[in-house]
């Protein structure tokens, strides 16, 4: 490499080049024509052959500036016109992307200057792609952040993913409660049908996608769609490992894998503002917390224990139940007054707590009594937990000026699918009766069964 200017190099080897041919020129014309050699071997015949070799050169060194030194400015120049495309979209991102003319080169050779030319087009597609992408996620994005409540944000979602996805119909179904619905759907006549799919509920389970080519002697009835979709995706709402609900979309073509990342890219937004909308519509419906012991109050803990029961169901899972009131507190309100009673059932609750597995659900459900909801625990568990849960407040003192009280509590309890019942409410009706029989059989006692 003489100097870092690729021209001046190929002008110094073309003027060179050239002198060379001027030099041997003169031999070659002795060699192989009869030539007086007195006429050729003379300094005037070299000077004229160096001179033309040299012009050659000159020539050459024209043409290829003229050639190939076009192409390449042109190569410079589109990607000085990207390159301020590129920073203007980092300043404005909500700009189109690279689709004029001005972004591509035109293909006019089939060389590699041409394969340089189409290596840069498909860079140039690439980037559009990859804005495009952004640009759609970004508005995507936006939109959830800016929707709250559940059913608004399911329709708009929908409308966006069929959008961008470019999809003939599409559903969005969602666990609420424990249950699932369909939070919205088009091109779908029967959208409540896919709650009992199989195939939705493998997705669920494995919590993954799945890709459905349907062949083109299959199609469905009219009544499900007014249109004959080629592909059918189903993507699992995940936020943190929990699955949130499903998105169904169907296509007339086949989703290209630039859509199938897209979806991925939507769904980490969808899921964090389901999330947020699904925690807000609770808390629009409940106030959770009971204000003095700060635990979920009853109507909170017990749509809490129906979301656990139907999930117990469908996982085939076991839950546990546990019931328990204060022994005698009538006479603990009535010789010490409110404000002992209350920091008696402050206490309680503290006292409970700490004998509480993480995911547990603990609520006061009237006056001085409590419910315990306990997914996973089979009977035997419960058992060992109202045992431990009985001993532990009966351990714990509670000092009122000069004075130290002690409690104890009755508990009852009982767990699915042991105890084989058909909805939260006749667990519960089974943990009170349990309840009452530890109160008749003297106090301060478990019965789980």
């Amino acid at each position: 490499m003489l100097t870092k200017n690729v021209f001046k190099n190929l002008a110094v080897f073309m003027l060179g080049f050239g002198a060379m041919i001027g030099i041997v020129f003169p031999f070659f014309v002795l060699l192989f024509i009869n030539v007086d050699k007195n006429i050729v071997l003379t300094p005037l015949f070299f000077s004229m052959c160096i001179a033309a070799g040299l012009l050659v050169g000159l020539f050459n060194i024209f043409l290829a500036k003229k050639i190939v030194g076009k192409k390449l400015k042109q190569l410079h120049t589109h990607m000085g016109y990207i390159e301020k495309r590129i920073n203007d979209k980092a300043a404005c991102p909500l700009k189109e992307g690279f689709e004029d003319d001005k972004c591509f080169i035109k293909l006019d050779s089939d060389d590699v200057i041409g394969d340089c030319a189409e290596a840069f087009n498909s860079l140039v597609r690439s980037l559009a792609k990859a804005f495009r992408s952004e640009a759609a996620v970004r508005n995507f994005t936006e939109m959830l952040s800016s929707k709250l409540d559940l059913d608004e944000l399911g329709a708009e979602a929908l409308d966006k993913l069929i959008e961008n996805m470019n999809a003939a119909g599409g559903a969005i179904i969602v666990d609420k409660e424990g249950e699932l619905s369909v939070l919205s759907s088009f091109g779908i006549n029967m959208p409540e049908k896919m709650i009992e799919n199989n195939i939705v509920w493998s997705v669920i389970k494995n919590r993954k996608r799945l890709v459905i080519h349907l062949p083109e002697d299959i199609s469905l009835s009219s009544a499900i769609v007014s249109y004959r979709p080629k592909t059918v995706l189903i993507e699992p709402i995940l936020y943190k490992e929990i699955v949130l609900g499903v998105v169904v979309l169907a296509t007339v073509v086949e989703f290209s894998e630039e859509m199938q990342k897209n979806i991925q890219l939507f769904g980490q937004g969808l899921a964090l503002a389901f999330k947020n909308a699904i925690t807000h519509d609770q808390l629009q419906r409940l106030a959770a917390n009971d204000p003095l012991t700060g635990i979920y109050n009853r109507r909170f803990g017990l749509s809490r224990l129906k979301e656990e029961f139907a999930r117990a169901v469908k996982t085939d899972m076991p839950l546990g139940i546990i019931m328990f009131d204060i022994d005698h507190f009538k006479n603990v309100n009535d010789t010490y007054g409110h404000l002992v009673r209350d920091r008696v059932l402050i206490s309680l609750t503290r006292a409970a707590k700490s004998t509480l597995r993480e995911g547990d659900v603990f609520l006061r459900y009237g006056g001085e009594e409590f419910l315990v909801v306990l997914p996973g625990a089979s009977m035997a568990d419960v058992k060992q937990l109202s045992e431990r849960l009985r001993r532990i407040v009966e351990d714990t003192e509670i000092q009122n000026q000069q004075q130290t009280l002690r409690i104890t509590v009755s508990v009852g309890g009982t767990s699915y699918p042991e105890r084989n019942v058909e909805d939260h409410l006749a667990l519960i009706n089974i943990a009170d009766k349990q309840l009452f029989e530890a109160k008749e059989s003297g106090r301060n006692y478990c019965v789980i069964r």
